[in-house]
């Protein structure tokens, strides 16, 4: 029987410290109700290796990164505590935007049977967008948690929830999904 899946995406401490005071609350309540509905969790944190041997100088996002960031060693790529995996629970590495670059995502998804993608994650325009159009191209199916979602720009976030990634898949709040997943059973 398929089944969806809630990905956490890039909620690591770097991350989380340009998202507005609001944001991580409904981070935190979209994983207690993944949890709570026995919803299977996968956390996505971007990983680069030592020295960014893996991010090339003319890439815009990750070649002018500090070659210190987001490595095994940089406690800023840690996941936040507020929203940490539990025992069980997978994370996925990732090294460039996509949750699905340069892992092994897909194949663990497939592994569960899952085809619905629930999106929470920083940044909108960043590792949401490029993963909701990816996970649609895929054939998955997709739903943004839009107050689950943050960008620096609070403009383009509202543009991508409101006119793009709604034509990709369904855009609803934390609230609304746990209503429906709460009707569900």
């Amino acid at each position: 029987m398929p089944r969806t899946a809630l990905l956490l995406m890039d909620l690591q401490l770097n991350h989380v410290a340009h998202t507005p005071d609001d944001y991580l609350p409904h981070a935190v309540r979209a994983l207690g109700t993944a949890r709570a509905a026995g919803v299977p969790v996968i956390h996505v944190a971007l990983r680069l290796r030592p020295g960014h041997l893996d991010a090339h100088p003319r890439n815009k996002i990750f070649g002018s990164l500090p070659s210190h960031l987001f490595t095994a060693d940089d406690p800023g790529a840690a996941i936040h505590p507020d929203v940490a995996p539990a025992k069980g629970e997978i994370v996925v590495h990732k090294n460039r935007v996509s949750a699905f670059s340069g892992n092994n995502l897909q194949q663990i998804l497939a592994v569960q049977d899952i085809d619905h993608l629930v999106l929470a994650g920083i940044a909108t325009g960043g590792i949401v967008l490029s993963t909701a159009l990816q996970a649609a191209d895929l054939e998955y199916r997709v739903t943004v948690l839009s107050d689950a979602c943050a960008d620096p720009d609070t403009a383009l976030h509202h543009t991508l929830v409101n006119d793009v990634l709604s034509r990709r898949g369904e855009v609803t709040t934390v609230e609304e999904w746990a209503d429906s997943l709460n009707a569900a059973s």
